[in-house]
């Protein structure tokens, strides 16, 4: 047995998000979820020749149905440790020739360095809590990560600020003796929404735990995002092509396969 001694890194610590919802997620919110995530983009999967990108990756939902309907390789973004966690336990327990197939980055997509590795790429969940400036280093890097001729798939953020509090409680679920529940309230708070997330443990009428995590999010119409994407190259689809569910915007890329790359860049 020899000593090993672990150096911390030079970049300073980052705080993680999500640490009391990946608990909670699973239990209340995951089914519902893996339902509209296959609703909303499995057959633009099924059409994947290159790879999949998906860029918030969460606990994996999106990558999960992405190994199931394409035979294409699976690029899973997600910075925050708690959902990746679960990310990586849910990887865990695929067969070995699925996991061959994925790959988890634990960065933003903008440190990532993803050159072309995909010719479908979904943001599920994610961009409504990127802030403005966080939603300027993502573009240009979703262009360099999607081929010319890929498609992108990115589910929009609320166009406007809640005119009033907003709650949506999740159905409780039992596992064993205790039940689970929860609700979401979001409100306005200046030019952000506050999008708190209550959650509580009960055994019959007695509450065993109780918690709460609250995150931003900052509202952009569809026509605000076709504009701050549309200088990376990204169009919409006609109208025709579009799917019915207007919380999901579709772009192409159509810039040129030669303006992603530095000279000397071999790329990935």
């Amino acid at each position: 047995m020899h000593p090993v001694t672990s150096r911390e890194s030079a970049a300073p610590p980052q705080p993680d998000d999500y640490t009391v919802s990946a608990e909670f997620y699973d239990v209340l919110q995951a089914q519902q979820d893996a339902i509209r995530v296959h609703h909303l983009y499995s057959d633009a999967v099924r059409g994947a020749r290159l790879g999949v990108l998906d860029v918030g990756a969460g606990n994996g939902r999106v990558t999960l149905m992405s190994l199931l309907e394409s035979e294409v390789g699976v690029h899973a973004v997600e910075p925050a440790r708690a959902m990746r966690t679960s990310l990586m336990t849910r990887l865990a327990s695929l067969p070995a020739e699925s996991r061959a197939r994925v790959t988890v980055h634990p960065h933003p997509l903008d440190q990532a360095e993803l050159y072309e590795v995909a010719d479908v790429a979904i943001c599920h969940n994610t961009v409504a809590s990127l802030s403005s400036a966080v939603r300027r280093a993502l573009w240009p890097s979703l262009a360099r990560a999607i081929v010319p001729g890929g498609s992108l798939h990115l589910q929009l953020p609320p166009a406007r600020l809640p005119d009033a509090e907003v709650v949506r409680p999740f159905p409780a679920q039992r596992v064993g003796r205790h039940e689970y529940g929860g609700r979401m309230v979001m409100s306005a708070d200046g030019a952000r929404i506050r999008t708190r997330f209550d959650y509580w443990v009960c055994a019959g009428r007695h509450v065993l735990r109780e918690h709460t995590e609250t995150f931003w999010m900052w509202p952009a119409s569809r026509a605000e995002v076709i504009d701050q994407l549309r200088p990376q190259g990204f169009r919409p689809l006609p109208d025709g092509t579009r799917r019915t569910d207007t919380s999901v915007l579709t772009l192409t890329l159509g810039r040129p396969r030669t303006s992603f790359r530095t000279p000397g860049h071999a790329g990935r």
